[in-house]
């Protein structure tokens, strides 16, 4: 009797019903966030054609990140997301804080998503009241995700479909103007205004610190298909498969669109809280497509939006099987759906309602709310990669028995603790950054108080104790074999 079975007749347990097809344009929808629809305009404002680079870099790193955790959650596949390898390898209160975090995470980016999607629907149809498309968005996405995983696969699929085609539509037309000799009152359309308007690095090296301040947050979400684990037909196949494109869709994505978008129009055109994707069609006299692509960007708000909640609830279902979140959150639906989980996260959610009417500028709460969020995130891949260390100390037979080994191993581990110093010093080189930073805290204190709690509570460590032995159960089972593999190696 295998280990699935066993876990299967002690509780019920997340299905594995997402395919490759969902798997594949899950990890896209997640590399293409609403960050490069609505903040890559203040990002060029900012750096000038060294964005490019910008992009390239964090796009690199994350890369090593996704990485270490594809092969920690393929030695184990008991793990159902990385907070169940963090508590594996550091200790009950590293899954405790990642699990957490990650979960605030989502809700805050969910929030920005849904001040996005009002923010977009005012655009599109003036004196619509800002609650009614933030109500909207909430409830259609809490019902597509309480009917079953399958449901929400094919939701993002068809999100992810949409923003492929909106950039790949993008960068034809602007590879159709550039070669057409395309004039407008900014120029003609050329590859040389990339270098043209003060060079690639117009605003010397602060200008293109700049850069990283927003260009993190488009990024967040990369690290989704780790959530889906759990959840994906033959992640030895697929979860691998979905990892090694990343650097593929950050060329096509990101770079080949930036480069595009700046070649049409020089970077001094654009604007912070503009989207250059619709200035773009508008320019081309494509006032439809131009809409179109409004509604696009709106469909990216609601593909992020949707990710939230769907990873909010498997972060906060798996929390509760270890100790870490109330035994109310662990229940499962006749549908396989954590639904108490997908309730909270809704009702959280909502709460972008009411920010937006307690401030004036959407933008500038857009603003607060992603650089709070991208600090959070860059905790979470740090604790990914701290996770690998610990396993290549710990479990040494393992990853010599791995097929999906990190490049680079521990030395790259540091290169990227080293890069997100930078992304954290770049954060208090601006004044609304640097407060976002210094309110982010705040929300490790009270996890710290609550862990300090918990953590000598009976019912937390019978529930963490039954984790473990399921966990230790599945390695003394799989892993004998490249435990002996380990042996001969050395």
């Amino acid at each position: 009797m295998t280990t699935e079975t066993v876990t299967s007749q002690q509780t019920p347990h997340l299905e594995r019903q997402l395919s490759n097809r969902h798997i594949q344009l899950i990890a896209i929808g997640g590399a293409i966030g609403t960050g490069l629809f609505m903040g890559s305009g203040k990002t060029i404002s900012a750096a000038g054609p060294s964005v490019i680079f910008v992009y390239m870099i964090i796009g690199f790193m994350l890369f090593f990140v996704m990485r270490a955790m594809g092969e920690l959650l393929l030695s184990n596949l008991n793990y159902k997301s990385f907070s169940d390898f963090a508590a594996d390898l550091l200790g009950p209160w590293a899954g405790f804080f990642t699990g957490w975090t990650y979960w605030f995470c989502w809700v805050i980016t969910g929030i920005a998503d849904v001040i996005a999607i009002a923010g977009y629907s005012k655009e599109l149809w003036p004196g619509l009241p800002l609650w009614i498309p933030g109500l909207a968005t909430v409830a259609i996405l809490l019902l597509l995700n309480l009917t079953t995983v399958k449901a929400f696969g094919e939701t993002e699929f068809w999100f992810a479909l949409i923003k492929i085609i909106a950039i790949a539509a993008l960068i034809v037309v602007g590879l159709f103007m550039i070669f057409s000799g395309f004039q407008s009152d900014a120029g003609p359309a050329t590859f040389t205004n990339l270098w043209s308007h003060g060079g690639f690095f117009p605003n010397e090296f602060m200008g293109f610190v700049a850069g990283f301040q927003i260009a993190v947050f488009a990024f967040v979400g990369i690290e989704l298909v780790g959530t889906t684990a759990a959840e994906a037909k033959d992640p030895e196949k697929n979860l691998p498969k979905a990892i090694n494109s990343i650097p593929i869709r950050v060329l096509l994505f990101y770079v080949g669109a930036l480069i595009i978008l700046m070649s049409v129009t020089p970077w001094t055109q654009f604007q912070a809280g503009h989207s250059p994707f619709i200035a773009m069609f508008s320019l081309a006299g494509l006032g439809a497509a131009a809409t179109v692509v409004n509604l696009v960007v709106l469909s990216s708000a609601m593909s992020s939006a949707n990710s939230g909640i769907y990873s909010t609830s498997r972060m906060v279902y798996g929390l509760a099987q270890e100790g870490d979140a109330p035994s109310v959150f662990s229940a499962l639906s006749r549908r396989k759906v954590p639904q108490n989980a997908l309730f909270l996260s809704c009702v959280l959610l909502l709460s972008g309602v009411v920010l937006m009417y307690a401030g004036q500028d959407i933008g500038k709460a857009f603003d607060m709310v992603t650089t709070v969020s991208a600090v959070c995130f860059v905790f979470v891949w740090s604790i990914i990669l701290a996770s690998y260390i610990a396993f290549r100390r710990r479990r040494p037979h393992l990853h010599d028995a791995s097929k999906y080994r990190m490049p680079g191993g521990i030395p790259m581990v540091w290169v990227v603790f080293a890069f997100f110093a930078f992304v954290l010093w770049a954060l208090t080189t601006q004044p609304d950054t640097l407060m976002a930073l210094l309110v982010t805290p705040v929300w490790f204190i009270l996890l710290g108080a609550a862990w300090l709690v918990l953590r000598r509570r009976p019912t937390h460590l019978a529930r963490y104790a039954t984790f473990q032995a399921e966990l230790t159960q599945d390695l003394a089972q799989e892993s004998s074999p490249e435990r002996e593999l380990g042996e001969v190696t050395k």
